[in-house]
């Protein structure tokens, strides 16, 4: 039980949690990593603590109901993902939430022990080592899913519950995360699963509605039926990351 609290700790499960004080914050970047976070994202150690403060202002001020946590280090990975723009942190934990409100088939009661046997399966992983820029690689392996076993959401589920593991971390929230796509055995049966509408909420979130710097997706063995599977995403996303999907052709 004790490892299932720490997994969910910052994830959705406490998204109606009542605003707190700021926890004490304390750097965990190397020098190395400071200097990126300062070239990449505007982050200035020196005005970080200012930095969080203003965004926890804007929060108490122009959206006074809205249930978040509002310490330092929550509230960091937000600026971090928006290179420290406050209007575009506070829309983003503002979405944040929101995405949590309207979909609870996917957020509600998100712990590991829910989704224990997308965890067994195989269907994503994380590799033990970073790449060599620094980034973690998530790797997921929807051919190991079988339709008839359990519901396309569930998926959904692990995929988003490791995301909220990942990025806890502050080396992930200045390195960001690669994704790598093995399609390798996956057919018609998981490609009917995917209309647009569970690809423009996915993707949504992803883009809009997530703290995390996704740098690249990976898409390794496709599948003929493939061109159809991105057919049906790729409206749904923004240029910059399309421009980050690699090894297909569309």
């Amino acid at each position: 039980m004790a490892e299932e609290n720490d997994f969910t700790v910052a994830g959705p499960v406490v998204e109606n949690e009542v605003q707190s004080l700021p926890h004490a914050y304390s750097c965990t970047l190397t020098p190395e990593l400071v200097a990126k976070a300062r070239e990449e994202l505007q982050e200035k150690p020196e005005w970080r603590l200012r930095d969080v403060q203003a965004l926890r202002d804007m929060v108490l001020k122009d959206c006074p109901n809205l249930r978040t946590r509002l310490d330092d280090g929550f509230l960091l990975r937000f600026l971090r993902a928006r290179k420290f723009d406050y209007d575009k942190a506070l829309q983003l934990l503002v979405n944040y939430h929101a995405s949590r409100r309207s979909w609870p088939e996917v957020f509600h009661n998100l712990r590991p022990s829910t989704i224990k046997h997308v965890l067994d399966s195989g269907f994503l992983t994380v590799l033990p080592h970073p790449d060599p820029d620094g980034r973690l690689v998530l790797c997921l392996r929807p051919g190991k899913w079988r339709p008839s076993d359990y519901p396309f959401l569930d998926t959904i589920r692990a995929i988003y519950l490791t995301l909220e593991k990942l990025i806890q971390p502050e080396e992930t929230q200045v390195n960001g995360l690669v994704i790598l796509a093995d399609y390798n055995g996956v057919g018609l049966a998981h490609a009917s699963q995917l209309g647009p509408f569970l690809a423009k909420k996915v993707v949504g979130i992803l883009q809009d509605g997530f703290p995390i710097r996704i740098k690249a997706v990976n898409i390794i063995n496709e599948p003929r039926i493939f061109k159809g599977i991105f057919a049906i995403i790729k409206p749904f996303l923004k240029e910059k990351m399309a421009q980050r999907v690699s090894n297909l052709m569309y």
